[in-house]
């Protein structure tokens, strides 16, 4: 079985700086930690490094890192921080991103941003500008944000954009779960309604706090197949984001306390939800574990900036196929 995680973090704040380190993720997750993380029975494994909120003025920094231990870590492609919104810095961050072969796409992490952020002027001249230089755009947003990624799909048809962590719906944990909401649904179908469009399977685990089951997050599964068909799917770890919560049974260093931990296993737990899941469904699971993503992040195809960037959506329909 091949697999190409589509959404993998590594951090190391001595090399780097960030505010948002606390607790269980407060620890160097790099090299090491990840080869300790590898999945079991595969004999090909990739993955996409996507930005880890390092503060703006280390972007640059954290391509450089990462591109330092790519080779040995099997990392294909970098999704860099970018600001949409900066106008002319905006333009010049992108020029030194595209020096960088390595760097397939964008992530301007919304979910702490004010709603509109994603629709205004601003952000939209960026997203063109992200399109007009073959880069994706890695979408993060909370649920109640989807209605914005709707519009800025229509605003700017010629730029490819991929859904993380389904839009973070809601779930709840193992013990008390949550069914899908209307609501999500609805919003969830109105982005699908943009061809150029994809979603990732991941960071439900992180959503459900690390206390989470399979039979729980399969309605979520289900209806982000139903958005989006199976074609439009990728698998992601969200490691090590994904891969915090309560200790694991036999875990030697479980906290006394109770509180939240990193689970060794939680990597390979959620690969193997996933692809159950795709397998009992009748969906391509070499697809959806290894196929969108490397067509999506275009790993197979050089870059070549046009003068005037192409619409995309044959592209898609000649690697893919028809939707299953």
């Amino acid at each position: 079985m091949r697999v190409l995680d589509s959404h993998l973090h590594l951090w190391d704040d001595e090399v780097l700086t960030y505010t948002w380190l606390k607790g269980p993720y407060a620890f160097r997750f790099a090299d090491t930690e990840l080869e300790h993380a590898r999945l079991p029975g595969v004999h090909r494994e990739e993955c996409v490094f996507v930005q880890a909120e390092t503060v703006e003025d280390d972007y640059l920094g954290e391509v450089k890192w990462v591109e330092s231990m790519a080779d040995r870590l099997g990392v294909v492609g970098i999704v860099a921080g970018a600001q949409l919104h900066r106008g002319v810095d905006t333009v010049t961050h992108l020029e030194e991103l595209i020096a960088h072969p390595l760097v397939v796409g964008v992530r301007h992490n919304l979910q702490d941003d004010p709603d509109g952020l994603a629709v205004s002027s601003a952000f939209v001249m960026g997203a063109r500008e992200v399109a007009a230089r073959l880069l994706s755009f890695d979408v993060c947003v909370r649920a109640e944000q989807l209605p914005d990624i709707a519009r800025l799909a229509g605003a700017v048809p010629d730029l490819w954009m991929v859904l993380d962590h389904l839009g973070k719906p809601a779930v709840g944990t193992a013990d008390a779960p949550l069914a899908p909401t209307p609501e999500w649904v609805r919003d969830l179908e109105e982005v699908a309604k943009h061809p150029q469009t994809f979603c990732k399977l991941s960071g439900l685990p992180a959503e459900a706090g690390g206390a989470w089951s399979a039979e729980q997050l399969v309605p979520f599964l289900d209806a982000a197949a139903d958005a989006f068909g199976a074609d439009r799917l990728m698998w992601g770890s969200d490691w090590p984001v994904s891969a915090v919560g309560p200790a694991e049974e036999g875990d030697p260093h479980a906290p006394a306390d109770g509180s939240a931990t990193y689970q060794y296993t939680a990597r390979s737990r959620w690969a193997d939800a996933v692809t159950t899941w795709a397998a009992a469904r009748g969906h391509d699971v070499e697809a959806i574990m290894w196929g969108a993503a490397r067509a999506f992040y275009r790993l197979d195809e050089p870059r070549v900036v046009p003068v005037e960037p192409p619409r995309r959506r044959g592209f898609f329909s000649r690697l893919l196929g028809p939707r299953a």
